[in-house]
């Protein structure tokens, strides 16, 4: 959980048991990892894409989500994910982990592959509900991140940012980079934002929310 000062104590509610795991995420299935989006599943049914720099996370923030350790490769070593990666929920709705970008010790032609991969597959497929995008709260709103988001709104995805790691600044600290985000994004029609930690699990239930309302299981 993330710090709070004595104030946000003694104002807050009494707080609902966090819920660890989501009985339709927690059924995710690795399917395939293709440089092309031509090598993935046939395009249709619901897919919700998570998109980001290289260490902002992502990896993490999916096995989180699915309650599964190691169901999307993590590594200390940013930009190790190359490739699209495909995970099922269902017979209709999959997970998609977008190569990260903007890792300066990737070789050249290697970032301009993913990056044409990747803007085939945002473009183009017809499956693709949604965008989760994580930033690293303590770094949010890079030149690329807005970038990512002008494209998106351009092609009218919807984008849910998750602010990741917050756990690791204190609760006001954590809560101002969030209204720096939302100011920032307030003229987007399509966008919305929120903090997440996949060490504690603050955060779950909302990108959840999100997560259902794009795969209309709710």
């Amino acid at each position: 959980m993330l710090p709070l000062t004595t104030e946000h104590k003694l104002n807050m509610k009494p707080r609902k048991p966090l819920k660890q795991s989501h009985p339709v995420y927690q059924q995710a299935e690795f399917i395939c990892s293709v440089p092309k989006m031509a090598g993935g599943p046939f395009d249709s049914g619901y897919e919700i894409a998570f998109a980001g720099r290289s260490n902002a996370g992502k990896s993490s923030a999916i096995n989180r989500i699915t309650h599964q350790t190691g169901l999307a490769r993590t590594s200390k070593t940013p930009g190790r994910t190359q490739h699209l990666v495909f995970f099922k929920l269902d017979e209709t709705h999959r997970l998609v982990d977008l190569p990260g970008y903007g890792f300066a010790k990737v070789p050249g032609h290697m970032r301009q592959n993913w990056g044409q991969n990747m803007a085939q597959y945002i473009e183009k497929r017809l499956a693709l509900k949604g965008i989760i995008l994580l930033m690293d709260i303590r770094h949010a709103m890079t030149d690329l991140d807005q970038q990512m988001l002008d494209w998106c709104d351009s092609l009218q995805r919807p984008v849910h940012i998750l602010l990741t790691k917050a756990d690791k600044l204190k609760f006001g600290a954590a809560k101002t980079s969030l209204l720096k985000v939302q100011k920032m994004t307030g003229s987007y029609t399509q966008v919305s934002a929120q903090m997440f930690s996949s060490k504690s699990g603050d955060g779950l239930e909302e990108v959840w929310s999100v997560l259902d309302k794009w795969n209309e299981y709710d």
